[in-house]
């Protein structure tokens, strides 16, 4: 019983001083958090998703989307009128139909028409009675009748009415009376009152502004034709982006009811003024449209491409932001990656280029970024944790 109560007490020591028994050495290791919070070695399951590339250069420039929509070309459209008044006889065209430069549109009766062709017949005669004077003071001053003076006031009188001929012809002209017409009335000396409108090119007749009957004056429109083989592509472009454009600056573009069709052109125009009510710059590329497939009005998107460069660039996939910072996984050994901030540009068909932050030849994480930071946060959570 002595010895057992001697047991006791070192035993009763132990327990009252508080000391416990110590974990073991490999405990302590696998509870111990990492060094570095920036670098993580995967597991086997996330590094066989990721894709490990060097940054390549690649040919970069900034890209300017903006609304455009398809226009008439403003030199390939006319407005026919009739150069004098008169009443609407017939009509030759409709609205949609296509004319040739030339093509009888219409007819109308016009008693201004009448006039101008009465008053060349007259100026036509009064040119032949003063062509008969004028022979006849020859025939005088060869007989001494009559002196040089008479016969240069008839040859005077000629010329005048070989004038009045020569105006009265070109303001039937101006009337819309062709040469042939004007030649014809002064052989049967037969007044026409029915004035011609005719098309002034080839086109599509737009608008046609007039009925049967009705009666127009020299200032009114009639009809309307377009060439639609040439069209315009126009955008407004924003007043701070417009510093950038030139004129031959390569354009592609987009048109809605057209999809998988891509358009490449030129910048032909860049307005030289800025629009107050929208602080934006007109702009517009020439669209050729042999075939009529595009729409004036038809809405679309033009995409304006600078001048480019070979830059070095990082996929979008490859950028992960820590605190507002951005960041990629660099490759420090095989199966090891340390976050490290970079600075970065433009976007560019979903890459990034690269200022600063990267060595040549750093190999990146292109690939599974995402969840290889998430793996990276979890396990500093835990070692935070424990």
């Amino acid at each position: 019983m002595r010895h057992a109560g001697l047991l006791a007490i070192p035993i009763a020591m132990l327990i009252g001083c508080g000391d416990a028994p110590t974990a073991p050495p490999a405990a302590q290791t696998a509870a111990a958090p990492a060094g570095d919070p920036l670098e993580i070695t995967p597991s086997e399951s996330i590094r066989k998703d990721l894709r490990i590339e060097v940054p390549a250069a690649a040919e970069v420039g900034a890209v300017l989307s903006v609304a455009a929509r398809l226009e008439f070309d403003e030199t390939r459209i006319t407005r026919v009128g009739s150069p004098v008044m008169g009443r609407i006889a017939t009509l030759g065209a409709r609205e949609g139909e296509e004319v040739k430069k030339g093509q009888l549109l219409a007819t109308l009766s016009s008693t201004g028409l009448s006039e101008a062709q009465l008053t060349l017949l007259k100026a036509t005669s009064q040119r032949q009675l003063a062509q008969r004077a004028v022979d006849r003071a020859r025939t005088l001053l060869e007989a001494g009748v009559i002196g040089a003076a008479e016969v240069q006031r008839r040859d005077a009188e000629l010329s005048q009415a070989a004038a009045e001929v020569d105006a009265a012809r070109d303001q039937l002209t101006l009337l819309g009376m062709l040469p042939e017409s004007i030649d014809e009335l002064l052989k049967g000396r037969r007044i026409n009152s029915m004035a011609r409108v005719i098309a002034s090119m080839d086109g599509i007749v737009l608008d046609r502004k007039i009925t049967l009957g009705q009666v127009i004056q020299p200032a009114d429109t009639v009809f309307e034709i377009a060439d639609l083989t040439h069209l315009w592509m126009v955008a407004d472009v924003p007043e701070q982006n417009a510093g950038r454009l030139q004129e031959g600056q390569t354009v592609e573009a987009t048109i809605g009811a057209l999809p998988n069709l891509t358009l490449r052109g030129k910048l032909s125009f860049i307005s030289h003024t800025v629009n107050p009510e929208t602080r934006t710059v007109r702009v517009r590329m020439e669209l050729p449209n042999p075939k009529g497939r595009y729409k004036p009005a038809m809405l679309a998107t033009m995409l304006l491409k600078e001048h480019t460069e070979k830059r070095t660039v990082v996929p979008v996939a490859a950028v992960v932001r820590e605190e507002n910072v951005e960041h990629v996984f660099v490759q420090r050994a095989e199966g090891t990656y340390v976050l490290r901030p970079v600075t970065l540009g433009d976007e560019f068909d979903g890459r990034r280029v690269l200022i600063s932050g990267l060595q040549p030849g750093d190999a990146i994480v292109t690939q599974g970024a995402f969840h290889l930071n998430n793996e990276r946060r979890r396990r500093n959570q835990r070692g935070q944790g424990e």
